[in-house]
Order: C-alpha cells, then structure tokens, then sequence
C-alpha cells in the first residue's frame, strides 16, 4: 500500500529498496554496516582529536589527514544511518530534494577525498624531493589555500548535477534499488533524455578523480626517483616508511571504486545485489580503515594512541 501510495506522488516521492534479492538478510547485513559506522566515527574522531591536542603533530601532512578524517566522518553520516533505517525499519522513502541533498553531499565528499589523496601525495613530494624547502613551500598560507581550493573544487564541479536533476521531470519508476541516492541511478528515473547527466557525470569524474589519479601516479614516479638515489639504505627505507600509509589508504580508495566502475560498465551477467553491496563497500571501506592504517604504520599517532588508551607510551 506504502508502494502505490508513493507511485501516485512519484515525481516528489522515492523509495530506497535497500539490497533487493537480500531482504530476508537485511537484519544480518546491517550488522557489518552498524560496526563498519562506529569504528569510523570513533576511529575517525579520535585521530582528529589526537592531531588537534599533540602541538607536535601540528605540521602539514597531520593537518591534510585531519581533513581526510572530517570528510570520512561525513560520508559515513550521510550513507549509513539511511542505509540502517531501511534494514531495520523499512524505511526508504526519501523525497525528491532529500535524494538530491544527500546524493550531492555523496558525491562531494568523495571528490575532496580524492583531491585530499592528492594533496598528500604532494606533501609527501616535497618532503622526500626537496626535504630542506618544505616548511618554506608547505606554509600555513598555502595549506588553507589548498584546502580551500579542494573543497572549493568539489562543491562548483558537483553544484551542476542539482539543476541538471531539478529540470527533469520524474514519472517512471519511483523505486531505487540501492541504499543510497546517487546521480545517474535518480536521473533513469525521468521522462526525458538523461544524455546531459550522463556526460556532465563523466566529465565531472575525468577533471576530479581521473585527473588526481594521473597526478597522484606522476608524483610518487618522482618521489620512487628521487628514493631510489638516495645513498642511504636507511634513508630510503625511512623515506618509503613514510609514505606506507598513504600508498594504502590511495589504493583503498580508488581500487574498489575503478572496480565497481568497471563491474557496473561490463558486469552486465552479476547480480544486481553484487552492485550495490559493492558501491556500499567503496563507501564504508575508506572511513573504517583509513584511522586503522595511520593508527598502525604512523609511529607518533600510534604512540599518542596507546598513551591515551593505556596511559603508557609505546
């Protein structure tokens, strides 16, 4: 009854079906998505607060993964208690400018963890290819200016999709398989052509993340080159330490997020389940490891976390 009444308003009104094929599981599969959210959240706070009370950890690649925290902690916001009120209480209505709001600050979000990505890679290059110049390049001036610019950036190249989404008119299906509003997946939902979003998406994603990775790989060939001519067993083998955690957390972003991209383009035969458990891994995968992997490969958050937690340094 829900359903019909929903149909009759479809063009203000959309139901988030959560994982069709998995109803009768969705009580189990909320259970990995409550616990991937708290360790995130708390993970994620925890870092922020430790790198906001130690003055020593004040310096440019700390201030860089503080931001990366903050917008961990803001996908998972957005995504998951969406996604757990459909599992527990079937509840997936959504309206039409709630589902642009949230798909908006979806996409946002994920376009300043790629540029936050890039901005660290950037760090790490100056730190390891010209270490005697980087408190004169990476000046408190030019971290909120390149902040500024990443954020800025996210909000003008998605801020379109609101208009291009807007302008359609909805009288299709008002059922969205999926836990989560996203662009194209709203946009099939309209009477007319969707040609505009569906190039606007891929020129969004060619100037954001497309071209981060490019750059992201051009800088650690220059920072593996510079590496690789250091003299210094030891020194290469610091230098390498220190970028561990960020070649992780690169790969943990963008790996499942090409390989979901490359499944739902070519995986015509897999279920439609597989999707979008997948889309929901590239989404709660970053936020949960990201704290982990700083925590364990980052001597200084790893000591300033045991201190804190067994007040006793390690």
């Amino acid at each position: 009854m829900a359903i019909a009444n929903i149909t009759v308003i479809s063009h203000r009104l959309f139901y988030l079906l959560g994982i069709p094929g998995l109803e009768n599981h969705h009580i189990w599969i909320s259970v990995p998505f409550l616990i991937s959210y708290i360790i995130a959240f708390l993970g994620n706070s925890l870092l922020i607060f430790i790198v906001a009370t130690d003055h020593s950890l004040h310096e440019p690649m700390y201030i860089f993964l503080c931001m990366l925290a903050g917008v961990d902690i803001c996908l998972s916001n957005i995504t998951v208690p969406k996604a757990l009120a459909i599992f527990w209480y079937n509840s997936g209505g959504i309206s039409l400018y709630g589902c642009i709001t949230q798909l908006f600050f979806i996409h946002s979000t994920f376009v300043a963890e790629s540029g936050i990505l890039l901005v660290m890679a950037f760090d790490r290059y100056v730190a390891i290819c010209y270490p005697l110049r980087y408190t004169m390049v990476l000046t408190p001036s030019v971290i909120i200016k390149t902040s500024v610019a990443v954020f800025l950036r996210s909000v003008v190249t998605i801020f379109p999709i609101i208009f291009l989404l807007t302008r359609l008119t909805f009288c299709k299906n008002n059922l969205l398989p999926h836990t989560y509003c996203e662009h194209i997946g709203l946009a099939k939902c309209a009477c007319a052509s969707i040609q505009v979003n569906i190039w606007y998406g891929i020129f969004v994603l060619l100037i954001t993340v497309v071209l981060d990775i490019i750059l992201i790989v051009a800088s650690y060939c220059m920072i593996l080159h510079a590496i690789f001519h250091i003299p210094s067993q030891d020194a290469r083998h610091k230098a390498l330490h220190t970028c561990g955690s960020h070649i992780c957390v690169i790969f943990l972003f963008y790996i499942p997020g090409i390989f979901t991209f490359l499944v739902q383009r070519f995986g015509k035969h897999i279920s439609p389940h597989v999707h979008i458990l997948m889309a929901n891994v590239c989404m709660l995968a970053p936020p949960v490891m990201n704290p982990i992997i700083y925590g364990i490969k980052t001597k200084q958050i790893k000591s300033r976390v045991s201190y804190l937690l067994f007040q006793r340094p390690r």
